[in-house]
């Protein structure tokens, strides 16, 4: 189990970036930017030993500041979109940057340089968010730990402590492809999630406010399903985004956990969250992107990755009937998700 780093280029506004590249002894590595705490790969062995390269992202640091798709980014203060771009708290409405286009959307750690250190298998990065910084109240202290284990799981942990009054929502965008990235699209993929409820989107992929039950949906990963039978569907919820962007509630009381299967490669991600939902993103506007190509020269098809980005509700500062994402001042929140890698045989 080591740690080692190489540079990784300068940044528009002339700061240096660092790549930290996590290795195991089973064959696993993971490659982290301290660049908004990015993952750019994560090397798992399929089911022949091939290390196979398992998430989308780039080869350089200039397509990371053009992209447009936030891969493997770490993403808040506020991950997903909050409506409008403004939010009333303890009385008074605070505007945000509008950044996809009315809306408020993942905020600016996706691009910020963070502080780096490691300690035994672990990497971690931290930031310090000054009051008044994208319209968000009270300063904000940030910690993101990266852990990869002899068992080929990579534990992601978030600390924030606030000085003031805030809303916090953090998660990592990392898409998953686990016949490897640049192979094809991830609708032959098997998934499962124990989600028995999801939020009900909008034209925007913002909430209507509506907590409705996955059963009888495309939305029903409660036994797993192939990816490809809802992106094929018709259903209303899935035309408005031409996929899967979707809020999944994991039960209240359990925690959440879903698995993904890619039959092409064998290879399998099982997923713990202390999160409370976790959205499912497609990659349905990848092929869009900004940047020229992703890793290796290749240009990423619609529905390249999946995202499971664990999390609480989109715009829930706005839904008071939603689970409050409100940290005072003194108050520190802590997450945790873990990605864990494994083979599956013929």
């Amino acid at each position: 189990m080591d740690i080692t780093s190489r540079p990784f280029g300068i940044t528009r506004d002339g700061q240096a970036v660092t790549c930290y590249t996590l290795r195991n002894d089973a064959g696993m590595a993971v490659e982290v930017l301290n660049w908004g705490c990015v993952i750019r790969s994560i090397l798992v062995p399929d089911r022949d030993g091939n290390p196979t390269d398992v998430v989308l992202g780039y080869d350089d640091l200039s397509s990371y500041e053009s992209g447009t798709c936030f891969f493997g980014a770490f993403v808040g203060r506020y991950a997903n979109r909050i409506k409008g771009a403004a939010f009333t708290l303890n009385g008074k409405t605070y505007q945000l940057e509008k950044n996809d286009g009315r809306n408020h959307l993942h905020g600016i750690y996706c691009t910020a340089l963070f502080t780096a250190e490691t300690a035994g298998n672990s990497l971690i990065l931290r930031r310090r968010s000054p009051d008044g910084e994208e319209g968000y109240p009270g300063a904000l202290d940030v910690e993101v730990r990266y852990t990869l284990t002899a068992d080929n799981a990579l534990e992601l942990c978030y600390t924030a402590r606030a000085e003031g009054d805030t809303v916090v929502n953090l998660t990592n965008h990392s898409y998953f492809n686990l016949a490897g990235q640049g192979r094809g699209n991830v609708m032959d993929h098997h998934l499962q999630l124990n989600c028995d409820r999801f939020t009900e989107g909008d034209a925007e992929t913002l909430p209507t406010g509506r907590v409705l039950p996955v059963e009888d949906t495309p939305m029903d990963f409660r036994r797993s399903r192939l990816l490809g039978d809802g992106l094929c569907g018709k259903d209303p919820q899935l035309l408005l985004c031409q996929g899967y962007d979707h809020n999944l509630i994991f039960p209240e009381g359990q925690e959440g956990r879903g698995s993904a299967v890619c039959p092409r490669s064998g290879i399998r991600l099982d997923m713990t969250t202390s999160q409370p939902a976790v959205q499912l993103y497609t990659g349905n506007y990848v092929d869009g992107d900004k940047a020229p190509c992703g890793k290796g020269g290749v240009r990423y098809p619609r529905y390249a990755g999946f995202c499971l980005e664990t999390q609480h509700y989109p715009c829930s500062p706005n839904f008071p009937q939603f689970p409050t994402t409100v940290l005072r001042a003194g108050e520190t929140c802590r997450e945790r998700t873990v990605y864990r890698f494994s083979v599956e045989r013929d």
